[in-house]
């Protein structure tokens, strides 16, 4: 049962890049909410350097407003990557559920070629 094997592996394989990209998405989003925490904390000392903590106030500093600006693309791009999260995990439930009916299939067949 050759075949019963190879779609055993190829289960598993779709199993283990599924669970390759979940994690990299994962590590996206991590470093996406890093880099967001440092454009704030730069914002707060820009503002407090020039007095002005006003975004509307035509003093307010240049590099705060693109660090703000740049802070807030980065938060759509989280939540973007959090709906994403959401469907990869559902496809790997699925994937993991085929695989684990693969192995099943497997297993039994062996069983029975073991009796014959």
């Amino acid at each position: 049962m050759k075949s019963r094997e190879s779609l055993v592996r190829l289960k598993e394989f779709q199993v283990n890049e599924k669970r390759r990209q979940l994690h990299q998405l994962q590590m996206m989003m991590s470093e996406f909410e890093r880099m967001t925490k440092d454009l704030e904390s730069q914002i707060v000392v820009e503002e407090k350097k020039s007095g002005i903590s006003d975004p509307n106030h035509f003093a307010y500093p240049t590099f705060a407003k693109a660090a703000r600006q740049r802070a807030d693309n980065l938060q759509v791009s989280i939540k973007e990557l959090k709906m994403q999260e959401e469907t990869l995990e559902m496809a790997l439930e699925e994937m993991q559920a085929e695989y684990a009916r693969a192995t099943a299939l497997e297993e039994r067949d062996g069983g029975a070629r073991a009796r014959a």
